[in-house]
Order: C-alpha cells, then sequence, then structure tokens
C-alpha cells in the first residue's frame, strides 16, 4: 500500500456536512459525484495532502444509509492508494484477510476499489483503490 488516498465520513446531510468541512479545512468542495452502484453520493475536499471523502446514501437500503442507521455519522472507512489493486487483492486474500469483494469495482474519483471486511482489521472497514486507466 501506497499511502492514504482518503478518509470516507458517512454523512446524513450533504449540504450541511459540505458547509462544515469547508470551513473547518479552510477549503472549497472541488468535486461532487454519484456513484450508483453503490447508491452513494459523495463530495471531495483536500487540505494539503489529504484529502476527505463525504458519503451520503441516496437509498435508504444503501450501504452508507444503513451504516448511519447502525452507528450514526462518522468515520466510514480508510482508503489506502495501490500501484496494483489485484496484487494487492491477492496480497491480502493470502494474508488471511476477508475481502468485500472478488473483484475490483468502479468507485469515485476515477478509481477501481475494493474493501477489507472489518472485522479482519480491529473493526475499520479499509478501502483500496487504483487510479483507472483508460
Amino acid at each position: 500500500m501506497d499511502k492514504i488516498e482518503h478518509i470516507g465520513i458517512a454523512v446524513s446531510n450533504m449540504d450541511a456536512a459540505k458547509a462544515t468541512w469547508q470551513s473547518l479545512l479552510n477549503t472549497v468542495v472541488y468535486k461532487t459525484e454519484t456513484v450508483d452502484n453503490e447508491q452513494v453520493s459523495t463530495a471531495f475536499l483536500q487540505a494539503g495532502p489529504n484529502k476527505i471523502e463525504l458519503l451520503q446514501g441516496t437509498h435508504p437500503d444503501s450501504v452508507i444509509a444503513k451504516f448511519i442507521k447502525k452507528k450514526g455519522e462518522g468515520i466510514h472507512h480508510i482508503a489506502f492508494a495501490v500501484t496494483d489493486i489485484y496484487a494487492e487483492m491477492q496480497r491480502l486474500k493470502t494474508e488471511g484477510f476477508t475481502l468485500l469483494n472478488n473483484e475490483p469495482k468502479n468507485g469515485a474519483d476515477n478509481k477501481l476499489v475494493c474493501f477489507v471486511h472489518p472485522k479482519d482489521v480491529n473493526g475499520v472497514l479499509i478501502e483500496l483503490c487504483q487510479e483507472r486507466i483508460f
């Protein structure tokens, strides 16, 4: 894993969360996107080399909506940039980690993504992400 790519934060009100985080970080949202296959709306902010991804479910049955219902708003995942997501997925499987998807999925911000089950990582959902190359 190369570096922390971003921290994902589950929010119930995207407009209010954007205002809060823009004020806190003294920056603006540089990108918003809806990822239909994940039923999520996203907004990205950057402060120095660090990125925050705000996540709001677009459907009551979405993973984010269920997360907020169970745990409330807050940190949803930590994403790590990887150079070769396929190799990293294989390495983690070999190490005994449980992957939540067998193949990388299309994620926000032009990334291929895969998630590692939080039960294997002290309760923290981990996202692997690799820039998609067209």
